[in-house]
């Protein structure tokens, strides 16, 4: 059983009979699903992710006049559902995590992530927003939102970066990846400086990663979980995925340098078949400077800075 099921079947056997019953008149404005940090919010949870914040419950996201009306009572009620269900549970809970399921005023989930109580409305608000944060306040399901307004601001989110945003953080991915894998993972193993070597390649292959998905118009999740992820996505994901595999299982470190060229050469291949570069040079870090000349917004193009 996943975690996301569990929540779905949870919900439609003990929450919607409760808020029916005893929030009937309140029913249209409750928005109920299960979004979050947890690995079953993306569909990775397996029997060891059983262990902690995983079980029976789901969330419920009301407007601000609505918490700030019948919330407690919401979370009363919710709290007095049944601790185990098919099986499962009880949760046993982090501390600190308290908040993962149960009532949530809406600005306030999303200003958790985010740093927000708003919509992104700038360039600037954008860019500083980590991309697993974003990641993990869309993940999941949302169950049912009559009113609309959770999935409103969930939707903006989904509608990803504006353009800009996106080409200055690939531009930094280019560089990023360029430095790390194509300049420094090498002139470190020929100094025997296996700390950097290392250090390297994870940088090299963390980056590739998060550069697929900003390819893909998605936002990559929290470490632990991009590199599955990224095995969804259409536009390069499984075959970098298979190459990061290769690069990481190869026991012999002067063969790992190809293996990097070939990353990199889908990678390029990618940038022109999509528009965004047209240099005709092996080198990322030639590729970002294309890229980052395509911004349109002077201010943002004015520097070339690598951003998170």
């Amino acid at each position: 059983m996943k975690g996301l099921d569990l929540a779905q079947a949870y919900y439609d056997t003990h929450g919607a009979p409760m808020i029916a019953s005893r929030f009937g008149s309140y029913a249209q404005r409750i928005a109920v699903g299960y979004v979050g940090p947890g690995s079953e919010c993306f569909g990775f949870d397996d029997e060891i992710s059983r262990d902690h914040d995983w079980g029976p419950g789901f969330c419920l996201w009301l407007p601000a006049e609505d918490y700030e009306q019948f919330g407690a009572a919401l979370q009363k009620a919710y709290q007095a559902l049944p601790a185990a269900f098919m099986g499962f549970g009880p949760r046993t809970v982090s501390p600190g995590e308290e908040s993962r399921t149960g009532v949530v005023e809406i600005s306030a989930f999303y200003k958790t992530y985010t740093g927000l109580d708003h919509v992104p409305a700038s360039l600037g608000e954008w860019l500083y927003i980590p991309e697993s944060s974003l990641a993990t306040c869309t993940s999941g399901k949302i169950f049912t939102d009559p009113l609309g307004e959770f999935s409103r601001w969930r939707k903006a989110l989904l509608n990803f970066y504006p353009e800009d945003v996106r080409l200055k953080k690939l531009a930094s991915r280019c560089f990023t990846i360029a430095q790390a894998g194509q300049y420094n993972f090498e002139r470190s193993l020929k100094r025997k400086e296996f700390f950097a070597v290392r250090y390297s390649e994870t940088k090299f292959c963390a980056d590739v990663i998060s550069l697929v998905f900003l390819m893909n118009k998605r936002y990559t999740p929290f470490y632990k979980w991009m590199h599955r992820a990224m095995m969804e996505l259409p536009l390069l994901g499984k075959e970098i995925h298979a190459l990061i595999c290769d690069l990481l299982n190869c026991q012999i470190y002067d063969e790992k340098p190809a293996l990097i060229e070939k990353i990199c050469a889908l990678i390029i291949s990618a940038l022109r078949n999509e528009g965004l570069s047209d240099s005709a040079s092996n080198f990322l870090l030639d590729h970002a400077h294309r890229i980052h000349d395509r911004i349109e917004n002077r201010r943002l193009r004015a520097q070339f800075a690598v951003v998170d």
